[in-house]
């Protein structure tokens, strides 16, 4: 076979690796990047013809020949990592399998702390795109933006909402076939309904409405009236982020689009705490809420920004008196 010798001969690494995708989106997983990443390395298998098990050290030189941010051991790590359910998924063909660790580049960081906005920021985001032209596009953007913040939606499920999703008489909208293969229905706030109502109205003015149109739309060339790609609302955002001089909180590089997310959480538990709402009986709701499969997902995004340690490290004061704590 091509790429690994010592496997099945009938059966070649493409054909483990669409075998092994078929298998993990059939529980409901969507693999868009891991399935290009894994296509990628079984080319690079293919091409080096190799014999014997698959190691860590051939894994690690595909991981380095990443098209951007090559030089960054960082990145190598995070490709490398894609990897990981799959050698442990080729270990039942060939036990030799090696599986790589966090240890192959360094310790690496799973998780990176977001930039929470300031309301401030968000009102300037939200200005900023309403100046956009023509008047559409300004529009279009401002509605994406304020829907993503007020709600805490991914921005792919935002793109990808539909024009029959987006029910505003009842304030719902149906967000279906998410990150985990799941529909859920987001309740919104009057305000958003109100704001999405006026969008609607406008976009309906300067583009033809259809059964099956997309509820955010483009405004010109061969994309209007239809929907928005992912890659042009982020080079939007980065351009209006970057007009905007915001001084970066967060450990990315700069702020993204999807601290938006992270923010609407930290939000909705800095108002709970003001409000006196027991916050471990509200946090299942809140997951269901952002589409999380498990709850451990929504307290991650409860990063600690000032408002929220204060009030945290306020309620694990200790109440006893200063004569009963002396032996600490």
């Amino acid at each position: 076979m091509a790429g690994v010798r010592s496997m099945n001969t009938a059966i070649t690494m493409q054909s483990h690796t669409e075998n092994y995708l078929e298998e993990r989106r059939r529980l409901g997983y969507r693999l868009r990047s891991q399935g290009t990443a894994l296509r990628s390395f079984t080319r690079f298998i293919d091409s080096l013809s190799l014999e014997g098990p698959l190691t860590v050290e051939t894994m690690a030189a595909w991981a380095r020949r990443a098209k951007t941010h090559g030089d960054n051991p960082a990145t190598w790590a995070r490709r490398l990592q894609l990897l990981c359910p799959f050698a442990r998924y080729l270990q039942q063909f060939d036990p030799l399998t090696e599986v790589p660790d966090s240890t192959t580049f360094g310790y690496r960081t799973q998780r990176l702390a977001p930039h929470i906005y300031s309301e401030q920021e968000m009102v300037d985001l939200l200005a900023a795109a309403c100046r956009l032209d023509p008047d559409l596009r300004g529009a279009t953007y401002e509605g994406l933006f304020g829907l993503l913040a007020s709600t805490g939606l991914r921005v792919s499920e935002a793109v990808h909402l539909m024009d029959a999703d987006v029910e505003l008489k009842s304030g719902l909208l149906t967000v279906r076939q998410t990150k985990f293969a799941k529909s859920r229905q987001v309740p919104l706030h009057p305000s958003t309904v109100e704001a999405l109502r006026r969008y609607r109205g406008l976009r309906n003015r300067h583009v033809a409405v259809t059964d099956e149109m997309m509820f955010f739309v483009g405004s010109r060339g061969r994309r209007r009236g239809c929907a928005l790609g992912l890659r042009q609302v982020n080079r939007v955002f980065q351009r209006l982020r970057d007009q905007m001089g915001w001084v970066n909180r967060g450990a990315h590089t700069a702020p993204r689009i999807h601290d938006l997310r992270h923010t609407f959480v930290v939000r909705r538990v800095l108002l709970w705490h003001a409000q006196g709402v027991d916050v471990d009986q509200a946090m299942l709701a809140l997951s269901t809420y952002i589409g999380h499969a498990k709850v451990t997902d929504t307290y991650w995004y409860l990063t600690g920004v000032p408002e929220l340690m204060a009030l945290v490290a306020g309620q694990f004061e200790s109440p006893m008196p200063a004569s009963e704590v002396h032996h600490a």
